[in-house]
């Protein structure tokens, strides 16, 4: 078992680096798909059905974290304090104790969405909504259990097992959806019957993501009794004090948790019932527009998803150099995490903003809401460094303070949709959470500073990466517009779909390319950066340097900056 012996560990910032690289992966193919899954919905079932999904989404995802209420993170962090101490016997018995607290909430959390959907849909303001709420309820007997094991092996900094997992749960969960989509709208059903079928695709993921996890740990059993036979006869703390050890780190985190789907989850409750009142639409006029406003969510939670894995990595890498005394290796890793989260989320935020009219015309077949796609971008790089920052928070022990900041972001995006929505419609809803987001961000990034310090300051954050992304975003344009000028001179359609999904597929790797080469040029990525890259850094720096594009950045080593 990868991690779960001492002789396997691999300390530094590398080992760091390359369990978000795994996670990455995993978090971008699985977002891909969750993406692609979402497309042939709004395509063959239309707006209404997409809305209808999007509105019941958030209310599943929240009462999912009230069912695992912050047990993973919490499992991930005292796994990873017990392999830091060698204590292997104690991590497996803070899994298994876990697998069955998880269980219970999961059938509570079951019979809740189950029994109370009539009365959720009546709340969103659709009685369509209630059979695909009932129908994605199911997830919720299988998901909490299969988090427990993701939880216990990203603490023994094994991120294979959560990358495989969630490949498998998303490829099957897009299978489903796509299967019982094309059944059902051949067969003429409502949008409510379509929206449940797509919500169903969640509980065949989950049920072969838990599949995985299972047999990874069937396959790891030797191995992981090897290492709990020759390690040392720890004393063994009582079932009672390790529960309440999980409870007591699990419930700031949980309500931290709680709150990023309540954030979302306020627009469902928002949204569509002010654009009826403030603009006189129907209800099935509301969910249409939900819909629209919608479609940039899945390309921002792309972004985030990545981010989601570097936390997940992050959070037992620190609290192991925390349990060790390391704490100057604490403030490095948490500067590292930062500075990436800050310089990739800003390039992916300017960049979609700049291709999100082909983009949506590709994937959305017209242009409706590009200026709401537009706005919503910019959510992208205050999400990511939202959850970066909670987990290094988490990391450190102060896990307290991301929930109240985020309490703070998600009633400033309910006075804001309040204000904004009556007068910019659905944009004021894109406004709003862009604010929020940013709110959280920032207060976690001030308490970071105040607890461990940050290496860089406003002045390098707010230069050097600017600087790369204005160059991307005019080069960007550029490019487009000799796009469209070469649409007109071939006479093809330069508003068509086809068009605009070559100049998608053009714009989208050239604006990476761009932003890479500029941030090299400038400095914002440097050496140090690059030598953190799995097998790839010590080949890639000489040979950036030979070819004159790596200037600037620092000279730290890996390991100092990690």
């Amino acid at each position: 078992m990868k991690g779960s012996t001492p002789g396997t560990a691999v300390h530094g910032g590398t080992r760091l680096i390359r369990g978000v690289a795994v996670l990455g992966l995993a978090a971008a193919i699985s977002k891909l798909l969750g993406t692609l899954q979402k497309i042939p919905l709004q395509n063959l079932a239309g707006d209404e059905a997409y809305g209808i999904y999007s509105a019941v989404y958030p209310f599943y995802v929240l009462v999912l974290f009230l069912a695992t209420a912050g047990l993973p993170a919490a499992v991930s962090k005292l796994v990873s304090e017990q392999a830091a101490l060698g204590n292997w016997r104690e991590a497996r018995r803070i899994y298994r104790l876990s697998s069955y607290l998880l269980t219970g909430t999961g059938i509570a959390a079951f019979l809740f969405l189950y029994a109370g959907a009539g009365l959720i849909a009546s709340w969103i303001g659709s009685a369509q909504a209630e059979q695909a709420l009932r129908s994605v309820s199911y997830a919720l007997l299988i998901v909490p259990l299969m988090a427990a094991g993701r939880g216990y092996y990203q603490g023994l900094q094994n991120m294979i097992p959560t990358a495989v997992s969630q490949v498998v749960e998303q490829t099957v969960r897009v299978a489903v959806m796509i299967g019982l989509l094309l059944y059902l709208t051949g067969a003429g059903e409502s949008s409510g019957t379509i929206a449940a079928g797509a919500a169903f695709g969640s509980v065949a993921g989950a049920a072969a993501g838990l599949a995985v996890m299972l047999w990874i740990d069937m396959r790891d059993r030797p191995r992981r009794l090897a290492g709990i036979r020759t390690s040392s006869r720890e004393a063994r703390l009582p079932a009672s004090v390790l529960m309440r050890s999980i409870i007591r780190y699990a419930m700031p985190v949980a309500l931290g948790s709680i709150v990023v789907p309540i954030i979302n989850m306020i627009d469902s409750f928002t949204l569509p019932r002010l654009l009826v009142i403030s603009q006189g639409l129907s209800d099935s006029e509301a969910l249409h527009e939900f819909g629209i406003y919608a479609r940039g969510l899945p390309l921002v939670q792309l972004v985030s998803m990545l981010f989601s894995a570097m936390s997940a990595a992050l959070v037992p890498s620190l609290s192991e150099a925390k349990v060790q005394g390391q704490e100057e290796m604490v403030r490095r890793r948490a500067d590292l995490t930062l500075w990436l989260t800050w310089l990739i989320g800003l390039a992916a935020s300017a960049g979609l903003m700049a291709v999100s009219l082909p983009v949506n015309i590709m994937l959305f077949t017209d242009a409706n809401g590009t200026v709401t796609m537009m706005i919503v971008a910019w959510t992208a790089v205050f999400s990511s460094l939202n959850v970066v920052s909670t987990a290094i928070l988490q990391g450190i022990s102060q896990e307290r303070l991301p929930a109240i900041h985020l309490l703070i972001a998600a009633l400033l995006k309910v006075i804001l949709n309040l204000l904004l929505i009556p007068v910019l419609g659905i944009n004021g809803a894109a406004w709003s959470g862009v604010v929020a987001y940013a709110a959280a961000s920032l207060l976690n990034i001030r308490a970071i500073m105040k607890h461990i310090g940050l290496r860089r300051g406003m002045k390098e954050a707010a230069g050097k990466p600017l600087l790369a992304v204005i160059t991307m975003v005019i080069c960007v344009l550029i490019v487009y517009s000799g796009l469209t000028w070469l649409a007109v001179v071939l006479g093809a359609d330069a508003e068509g779909r086809g068009w605009n999904t070559i100049s998608a597929l053009v714009l989208i790797p050239f604006g990476a390319a761009v932003f890479g080469l500029a941030s090299l040029a400038s400095g914002a990525i440097g050496a140090a950066e690059l030598m953190l890259l799995p097998g790839a850094g010590e080949k890639l720096v000489p040979l950036l340097r030979r070819l004159r594009l790596l200037r600037g950045g620092r000279e730290d080593s890996a390991e100092d900056s990690a």
